[in-house]
């Protein structure tokens, strides 16, 4: 079956950097495109970054561009999330996503937490 797990969140001060990870099994990953997703309390759920099945094209929210950068390694199944720049505006539980089929499978998410 599909599943996704993320780590790498935390607390980091303003101005600070971290590093997601998704790793993915259940699935040929690389012939998928992947997404990562953010929600914040009270907030509805929103899209933060995508990458193609080869990594050749990304995509970003006018939010995190310039900041955050995703990447994937089809080797090792994982698809990342660097993050810089930190803004308290950026703290929420991320989400890593794959279309698969016709549904769409997400992980149990990472909280990001950016306050000094």
């Amino acid at each position: 079956q599909v599943q996704l797990v993320e780590s790498g969140g935390g607390l980091v001060q303003p101005g600070g950097s971290l590093r997601l990870s998704c790793a993915a099994s259940g699935f040929t990953f690389s012939n998928y495109a992947m997404n990562w997703y953010r929600q914040a309390p009270g907030k509805e759920r929103e899209l933060v970054a995508g990458i193609s099945s080869t990594g050749g094209d990304t995509s970003y929210a006018d939010s995190v561009k310039g900041r955050f950068t995703i990447s994937r390694n089809n080797a090792k199944n994982t698809v990342y999330l660097q993050m810089n720049t930190l803004k308290p505006d950026d703290t929420a539980v991320y989400y890593c996503k794959v279309r698969w089929g016709r549904l769409d499978y997400w992980g149990q998410g990472t909280q990001v937490t950016v306050s000094s």
